[in-house]
Parts: structure tokens; sequence; C-alpha cells
């Protein structure tokens, strides 16, 4: 009988979740077991080895990176400005799945890597659209640097503190080189 869709689900989240908290090395196989509440032989079911888990994360994160860029694409104030809110710590299952796929970056995992590439190209072309190449250029250092110095200031929990007023200044900017 076929295991239950959730199993896998919980192995994979149990999998992101290490990944953020304690980073690529110590997310073992017996401790995404563990973490997961599954057998070890319950996780190999589902996953054979720990690349058939990050093969699993990184499709998720392209499935989660696609459906952020419809939304994106459609936002009523634009894409830049769109991007720029939305690069706070909200706890989406798109932020769990980008910051631990940003632990296996860290350690040069080059499929990681690729997808990453990938993934910014696809933003950096909505963008473009929305403001032209060079300030969609700009707004994705924007929206990076608020991300990873929110995460930095106060981690995944409370790294929001204070930014909501930068997000203002930073579409204030956004609004200017607009009308450049």
């Amino acid at each position: 009988m076929p295991r239950k869709p959730i199993a896998r689900d919980a192995v994979l989240d149990a999998f992101e979740a290490l990944l953020i908290e304690v980073g690529e090395r110590a997310a073992t196989l017996d401790a995404v077991a563990k973490r997961a509440g599954v057998s070890k032989g319950g996780l190999l079911y589902h996953f054979p080895n720990k690349e058939a888990l990050i093969t699993a994360l990184l499709e998720r994160l392209d499935l989660l990176a696609d459906e952020d860029t419809e939304v994106m694409k459609a936002a009523p104030d634009g894409s830049a400005a769109y991007f720029i809110r939305s690069s706070l710590w909200a706890d989406t299952p798109m932020d769990r799945a980008f910051v631990a796929a940003t632990r296996l970056a860290e350690v040069a995992h080059e499929e990681t890597r690729r997808r990453f590439a990938a993934i910014q190209q696809r933003w950096l072309d909505v963008l473009a659209e929305d403001v032209g190449p060079d300030v969609a250029k700009a707004v994705s250092y924007m929206g990076d640097g608020l991300y990873f110095n929110a995460i930095f200031e106060g981690g995944q929990e409370g790294g929001n503190a204070g930014r909501e007023a930068d997000v203002e200044i930073l579409l204030g900017v956004l609004e200017r080189l607009r009308k450049q």
C-alpha cells in the first residue's frame, strides 16, 4: 500500500527546518527522520538519499518561486513595489524554502546555485518589464538587502523590527527612479 503524501511532505518539511536551524551538515538522514517522526526506513521509502531530499526541496523552491513570479506580475502597484514589499521575512513557505536552499548554496551545492541564478533571472526579467533593466537591478539589490539584513539582525523571528519604515523609504526611492 503506498504511503500517504503527508509523510513525504513531513519529511521534506523536517529537512527544510533542519537546514534553516542547524545547516546542511547537521541535516542528516537520521536527524530528518527523527524531526519528521518517521523511521529511517520510512524516510528512505520517499527519499533514498540526501540528494533526493535536496532535489525535492529545489523543486519546491522552483514551484513557489513560479507562483511568486505570477503574483509579482499581477501586483496592482507594479512588480518592483511588490518585490520590495515582499522582501521581509514573513515565515511563508517561500521564505522557508528560500532560506533552506541558501544553506545548500553556502556549501557550494552547484545545482542549488544554478536554481538560484535562474530564479533571480526570472525576477529580474519581470522587474525589467516594469521599471527597465537598470532600475530592476537596483530593486533586486534593495530587496535582497532588506531580506538578509532583517535575518542577520534578528534571526527569522523579529527580524523585521523597524524594517517597515525602510520599505517605505525604498518605495519612495523607487518612485523617484521611475520619474527619471
